[in-house]
């Protein structure tokens, strides 16, 4: 698998050639997407070589903050660009292709090779227990919108009250992940030697970095194009492609993972990168938003918030028991695909 990843590598200079020409939009998307994944592996992969080198505290603080880097990079291109209804469905389809798309594939294969698994029952409660609650924090400013809508600087102070408040959330259950007893971050969390110098760990993330702000810039800026001559909405890119473009390389390490009988490493894997979407990306995101002309607010459609919460819950009551089996599997992934039948004949 990481052999296919990196022959993705490819498309790099595909779609740099492809938007100096002033290529098809299409092309130009397509060649970004491709080519933002193995350059998200490679961010992954060196900011694992630095955990490695820091420690397993100092390391998991690492991958909590880096682990969605380049959906991050993504995202803030989309906020300059004024895509503020992309930069929320990017965030959505973040959060419902981790609990629902890689814990469901997760499940499914791990439990048709290994049959019944299971995990740490009190951790999983814990991140189901927080999904919940990046959820409301997303319901209550959306609900209350409606009726503080006519000023536009209340609206802007609640959203950033919230984010506020998420972020501490977000920060102070890291404090106990690395403080607590068992907790995962107290653990063995690097499983391998360094395998790179430091020089190479260092040249490599700041290369992979400004490799996907560059095919990040355009990606995002073909993305009004491809709407149009595709006939999809850009609702549907921001739920299903965005998210898939960002994390298909940490999405293939959980399934990885599962298959090796690791259910718990996987569990960390797809609900830790949901978590870190919704309590700390996207209010980081609210406050990223004022650099530029238009802001953005915590306000998710009535839609969204309906896949939200049905997302959350439905991982939370496959999180309690502490166990799952491949029909668990199976059930998290007929909700992701009616959800994104959902979105797809959704009319923009």
């Amino acid at each position: 698998m990481k052999r296919f990843i990196n022959l993705l590598l490819i498309f790099i200079p595909i779609a740099i050639v492809a938007e100096v020409l002033h290529a098809s939009p299409i092309l130009v998307f397509v060649a970004s997407a491709l080519g933002v994944i193995p350059l998200a592996d490679l961010l992954g992969e060196a900011t694992e070589e630095l955990a490695v080198r820091t420690g397993p505290r100092v390391g998991g603080l690492l991958n909590a903050t880096l682990g969605n880097a380049a959906e991050l990079i993504i995202t803030v291109f989309a906020l300059r660009e004024g895509l503020i209804d992309l930069v929320l469905a990017s965030i959505t389809g973040s959060i419902l292709g981790n609990l629902l798309l890689i814990l469901g594939l997760s499940t499914l294969v791990g439990g048709l090779r290994h049959g019944i698994q299971s995990f740490d029952r009190r951790q999983a409660s814990l991140n189901a227990t927080l999904a919940m609650l990046a959820v409301i924090g997303m319901l209550i400013p959306s609900l209350f919108s409606a009726a503080i809508e006519p000023d536009l600087a209340a609206e802007k102070a609640f959203s950033e009250g919230v984010a506020i408040v998420l972020i501490v959330i977000y920060g102070l259950s890291l404090v106990y992940s690395f403080t607590s007893q068992g907790g995962p971050h107290t653990r063995d969390a690097v499983a391998h030697e360094a395998k790179w110098s430091v020089s190479r760990t260092i040249i490599t993330l700041i290369l992979a970095t400004a490799g996907v702000a560059l095919l990040s810039e355009f990606l995002v800026g073909a993305v009004e194009p491809v709407v149009e001559s595709l006939g999809l909405t850009e609702f549907f890119l921001g739920i299903i492609i965005i998210p898939l473009v960002g994390n298909v390389a940490e999405h293939l390490v959980a399934v990885d993972v599962a298959l090796k009988n690791k259910m718990e490493l996987s569990l960390a894997v797809s609900l830790g990168s949901s978590l870190q979407i919704a309590l700390f990306v996207a209010p980081l995101l609210v406050f990223i938003s004022l650099l530029f002309a238009t802001p953005m607010l915590l306000i998710f459609t009535p839609f969204e918030l309906i896949a939200l919460f049905s997302a959350a819950l439905i991982a939370a009551l496959i999180a309690l028991d502490g166990e799952s089996n491949w029909l668990e599997g199976a059930m998290l992934l007929a909700v992701y695909l009616v959800i994104g039948l959902a979105f797809f004949f959704l009319p923009g």
